[in-house]
């Protein structure tokens, strides 16, 4: 029963909070649905005064498709899966595994700042980790293939991603936070606008590499070869960094062979894809023919 009622209170709790996000009765500053609006045309209005491939459409293809995709997976489906989520805790939490449990150093006695830029690095390697991951085994890289499935590049490509890649980054991240012992999540939305913007534009129709700080963001040009049809030889991906590019650079996983963003994208068998949403929902849990 206590399992039952945290599952429904989480459920009917994360709706009521989008929805006060919607009518605008939440904090300016924690406002996921109107932050990720704004986000987006800013992005958006970049690329169009500013695009990298002037020939791409402003309404390239499957804009639309991955503009649904931004909004279900940050919200639609956070709702879903937001009861299973709690209910988890509470499990973890009745055999001792907890954030205090868990923590490796104490954080709470430093600045805010400090703290804030650690949290961004950590959640930032885990992502780096997981998504490595999702190119180098198999049974996680056939629904990975739902984002690689973009044939043209545009900052709403940030968020198409198949639902059980949130089942997958979820747990881990939660995982690197209570790493952190201290650490006030209510201060993570900082944290999580930035990355939302980085995401964006890494995936914008916009050529930046910001100088010598490639070696730290991640990038546009970087990004795109990331998407690249054609790979390395011998190699399952490159250029894995979500924020950071710092990470491919230490483990000798990045590629950049020239700047042109002129390549064909997409992946070998890309063509068995199913185009609608509906269909790409349930994409991944069997062997297609190109496996």
């Amino acid at each position: 029963m206590e399992f039952i009622e945290a599952f429904v209170n989480s459920f009917i709790g994360t709706a009521q909070w989008t929805w006060k996000s919607i009518l605008f009765q939440v904090p300016w500053y924690n406002n996921y649905f109107w932050g990720l609006i704004l986000i987006s045309i800013a992005v958006w209005l970049m690329e169009i005064a500013f695009p990298w491939r002037k020939d791409q459409s402003t309404f390239r293809k499957d804009f639309w498709l991955d503009g649904f995709y931004m909004f279900f997976n940050f919200f639609v489906f956070a709702i879903v899966i937001s009861g299973v989520y709690k209910v988890l805790e509470l499990l973890f939490g009745k055999i001792g595994i907890t954030a205090k449990s868990l923590a490796l150093i104490d954080i709470s006695s430093w600045s805010l700042a400090l703290q804030l830029i650690v949290f961004f690095i950590v959640l930032d390697f885990v992502q780096w980790f997981t998504h490595v991951m999702l190119h180098r085994f198999p049974v996680l890289w056939r629904f990975h293939q739902v984002h690689h499935s973009v044939k043209e590049m545009g900052f709403a490509a940030h968020l198409r991603y198949h639902w059980m890649e949130n089942i997958l980054y979820k747990p881990l991240k939660t995982f690197g936070v209570m790493l952190l012992g201290g650490f006030e999540p209510e201060q993570a939305f900082i944290v999580h606008f930035i990355a939302i913007a980085i995401g964006h534009l890494n995936h914008a129709n916009i050529k930046i590499t910001y100088g010598p700080l490639k070696y730290v963001f991640n990038n546009p040009v970087m990004h795109l070869y990331h998407h690249s049809y054609i790979l390395p030889k011998n190699s399952f991906g490159v250029n894995f960094g979500i924020s950071l590019s710092v990470w491919d650079y230490l483990f000798s996983t990045n590629h950049i062979p020239e700047d042109s963003g002129t390549i064909r994208l997409g992946y070998p068998g890309d063509e068995t894809m199913p185009k609608g949403f509906w269909r790409q929902l349930f994409h991944g849990f069997r062997k297609s023919k190109t496996d």
